[in-house]
C-alpha cells in the first residue's frame, strides 16, 4: 500500500538516533535507490486520528521528508498486539549479526560501502602495518581501558585479521576481552 508521506507519523517511542553523517547517507541512499523502499516499506499501525505511525523505519521516514519525497510504501501492522507492536520497534533496529570484514574487502569495493553508509574499520579500507602511524590509531575511542591508565604503557599488536589476533592472545593464555575489531587484555606481570 502506497500512501502519502503527510498521512504518516514517526513513532515517539522509538529509541534509535541517527547522527549527521548517517543520516546525509541515508539521504543520498533514497535519492540514488528510490526502489529500495517498495522492496522495504516502512512497518506501520494506524492510530486513532487514521494517521499511520510506524514502527519499522522512522529514520527512513525522516530522510524521505527531507529530501522531499510525497509518498511511501507502507506495512499495515493492525492486526498486532500492543506488546507485539512494541517487541517489534525493538527487535527491526537489533543487529543480529556481524559484518565478514575480510569478504567484504575482498568482494566488495570498499569505498563504494562506506558511500553506501557501512562504517569500515581503517584496516579494511586499505591501511597497512607498515604505512600506519599513530594518528591512524585513536587509542581513547577504539580501547576502553579496565582501570587507572595513569603511569601505565599501552602496548598495540597489529595483525593480519582477527582471528590471527585471537589465536596469538590465546597461544600466550592471557586473558582477553574482544570487542568488535579490538581486544583488551590487561597484563599484570612486568616483562623485562
Amino acid at each position: 500500500m502506497v500512501t502519502k508521506i503527510n498521512n504518516i507519523k514517526p513513532n515517539p517511542r522509538n529509541p534509535r538516533l541517527i547522527r549527521d553523517s548517517r543520516f546525509e547517507s541515508l539521504c543520498t541512499s533514497l535519492r540514488e535507490f528510490p526502489e529500495m523502499l517498495e522492496k522495504r516499506p516502512l512497518v506501520c499501525f494506524t492510530d486513532t486520528d487514521g494517521k499511520f505511525v510506524v514502527l519499522g523505519g522512522n529514520m527512513r521516514l525522516k530522510a524521505a521528508k527531507e529530501i522531499g519525497l510525497k509518498e511511501l510504501p507502507i506495512m499495515l501492522a493492525d492486526d498486532w498486539t500492543a506488546e507485539q507492536k512494541d517487541q517489534f520497534l525493538i527487535k527491526d533496529n537489533l543487529n543480529f549479526g556481524e559484518w565478514n570484514y575480510d569478504e567484504l574487502e575482498a568482494d566488495w569495493d570498499v569505498e563504494q560501502l562506506e558511500a553506501w553508509g557501512l562504517d569500515i574499520p581503517q584496516w579494511a579500507a586499505g591501511h597497512e602495518a607498515n604505512d600506519m602511524d599513530e594518528n591512524d590509531l585513536d587509542m581513547t575511542e577504539e580501547f576502553d581501558p579496565i582501570g587507572n591508565m595513569d603511569g601505565k604503557q599501552r602496548v598495540v599488536f597489529l595483525f593480519d585479521g582477527p582471528d590471527e589476533a585471537e589465536s596469538y592472545l590465546k597461544s600466550l593464555n592471557l586473558e582477553y576481552k574482544k570487542m568488535n575489531m579490538a581486544w583488551q587484555v590487561n597484563l599484570c606481570t612486568q616483562f623485562i
